[in-house]
């Protein structure tokens, strides 16, 4: 069965493959370097600083995640053969409605996630010229206007 679960450390490895891959399919503003380096981060720091929900299929193979941070959503990533089947809405409501995720930040060079952002109620507050890293990725600002199921 189909269902969203919490994560354990033992399971960051599989949610690094499942991010890597996701960036890789939707992040083509990225080098391959650029991935490397951020790889060892989201498994090393990242995963363990903010609160983490997967979603499992029905095989029990984590496909998608969502990590919330004070309010914050910090990471939405799904397994690229997985997305458009609603796994990133199921995961960003979870995310609103049980984790009190009202805002993100999104890369804006990626339109498609822009749009579905936008679709689930949120809207554009402000913009940052460089990524949290000070890299030159500039970021939306979001916060959530309203919520949609």
């Amino acid at each position: 069965m189909e269902e969203i679960c919490e994560v354990t450390e033992s399971q960051f490895e599989r949610l690094t493959d499942v991010w890597e891959a996701s960036v890789k399919a939707t992040h083509d503003f990225l080098t391959e370097q650029d991935v490397l380096s951020l790889r060892s981060k989201v498994l090393n720091v990242y995963l363990a600083a903010v609160t983490l929900r997967a979603y499992k299929d029905e095989q029990g193979a984590l496909q998608g995640f969502v990590g919330v941070s004070n309010g914050k959503v910090e990471m939405l990533f799904i397994s690229p053969e997985y997305r458009g089947l609603g796994i990133g809405k199921l995961l960003l409501n979870y995310a609103i409605n049980h984790l009190g995720a009202t805002e993100l930040d999104v890369n804006e060079q990626n339109s498609l996630a822009i749009a579905f952002y936008k679709h689930m109620g949120f809207k554009v507050i402000g913009r940052s010229l460089v990524d949290s890293l000070g890299n030159p990725f500039p970021l939306l600002h979001m916060k959530l206007e309203v919520s949609y199921k």
